[in-house]
């Protein structure tokens, strides 16, 4: 077999263990990722200064005096700790984020991870429905990149090419 033929099969088989593993966990400290927000609506003084990690899609974002308000559409953590939107909703909340979020980055559509503790409830709406909304004052607040595509998964393909000079 030829020489350099030999070494690009070699380094393909040696690097595809490796490729999967890049990705870091985003830390959410001793935060409890367990309890969903539609379960925090429905036991408010249990969950009253509880530390929680949930995430989602942003649904709108408000800029008030001194702080940002996101409500956001809950969708369970991967193993990464970044909302799985392909799974089921688990409930709305409301981030409150203090200082002013550029309404730009964080616009409705994109993925949130907050870590913080769960501090009221407030009661709203969903377009004619009421709702009750958990409140969760971020300690951590992670924007997830955009992707191409509309996907937040990593795209890796693996391919072995030959290629013939003459």
């Amino acid at each position: 077999m030829n020489r350099p033929i030999t070494l690009l099969i070699l380094l393909t088989i040696v690097s595809i263990p490796f490729a999967g593993g890049c990705a870091t966990p985003y830390d959410i400290g001793s935060a409890d990722p367990r309890v969903t927000p539609h379960e925090a609506a429905q036991n408010v003084p249990g969950m009253l200064n509880h530390n929680v990690a949930w995430g989602g899609m942003i649904a709108a974002t408000k800029n008030l005096k001194d702080k940002t308000e996101l409500e956001v559409v809950g969708y369970p953590l991967d193993s990464g700790n970044r909302p799985d939107y392909d799974a089921a909703p688990i409930g709305r909340f409301l981030v409150i984020q203090s200082g002013y979020l550029e309404t730009a980055d964080y616009a409705p559509g994109r993925l949130i991870t907050v870590v913080g503790m769960v501090t009221e409830t407030r009661t709203g709406t969903v377009g004619e429905a009421k709702y009750v909304y958990p409140v969760v004052a971020a300690n951590k607040l992670q924007l997830w990149p955009r992707s191409a595509g509309g996907r937040n998964e990593p795209s890796i393909h693996f391919g072995i090419g030959i290629g013939i000079i003459r």
